[in-house]
C-alpha cells in the first residue's frame, strides 16, 4: 500500500488548509492517481514548535503505477500549483504533501523512503493509523500502536470539528 500525509496551515487560492489538501488530492486523481481511502482531517500544532498557525493534516492511501520517484515529482508539482514555495525548512505553507511510505519499500533515496520522520510525528501516525491499524514502520519492524506510544512528548493533535 502507498500512503501519503497531507498538509497545510495557510489559506491559498482555493480556500481553507482543509479545502486547499481536498483540492490538491482531487488533482493527484485527474493526473490518475487513485485515492482508496482517506483519514479523518486532523489540527496539529507546528513540529517543531514554532508561532506559526497549527496545521491541518490527514493521510490518504492511494493506488498509482507510478514509481516512488514519479509520484514525489507529481506531489511537488501539485504543491507548486498550489502556492508551495520552498524557501525555508518547516515554513509555514499552502500545502505540504510527503510520501510516508511507498508499498514498504527501504530506501536511501532518492526519495527516501518510508519517510524519515515518519515515525516521529502524531499528525502523521494518528491519521495513518485510521487506514491501516496494522501497519508496521518498513525500517524497525514496530507496530504503529508502539510507534504512537512512544511519541516525544508535547505534540498536540486533535481532529478537526466536523471531522
Amino acid at each position: 500500500m502507498i500512503f501519503i500525509g497531507i498538509g497545510s496551515n495557510l489559506s491559498s487560492g482555493s480556500g481553507t488548509p482543509a479545502q486547499t489538501c481536498r483540492q490538491a488530492l482531487d488533482r493527484l486523481q485527474q493526473q490518475g492517481v487513485r485515492i482508496l481511502a482517506l483519514s479523518r482531517f486532523y489540527e496539529s500544532a507546528p513540529v517543531p514548535v514554532s508561532d506559526q498557525p497549527w496545521f491541518v493534516n490527514a493521510v490518504a492511501a492511494l493506488d498509482t503505477d507510478l514509481a516512488a520517484g514519479e509520484l514525489l515529482a507529481l506531489m511537488h508539482q501539485v504543491e507548486a500549483a498550489f502556492g508551495r514555495q520552498r524557501r525555508v525548512v518547516n515554513e509555514a505553507r499552502t500545502l505540504d504533501m510527503d510520501l510516508i511510505d511507498y508499498n514498504g519499500v527501504c530506501q536511501v533515496g532518492p526519495p527516501i523512503l518510508p519517510h524519515p520522520r515518519a515515525a516521529e510525528r502524531a499528525f502523521v501516525l494518528l491519521p495513518l493509523r485510521e487506514l491501516a491499524p496494522d501497519w508496521r514502520d518498513p525500517v524497525s519492524g514496530r507496530s504503529i500502536d508502539d510507534l504512537i506510544a512512544h511519541l516525544p512528548p508535547g505534540q498536540l493533535i486533535r481532529p478537526l470539528d466536523g471531522e
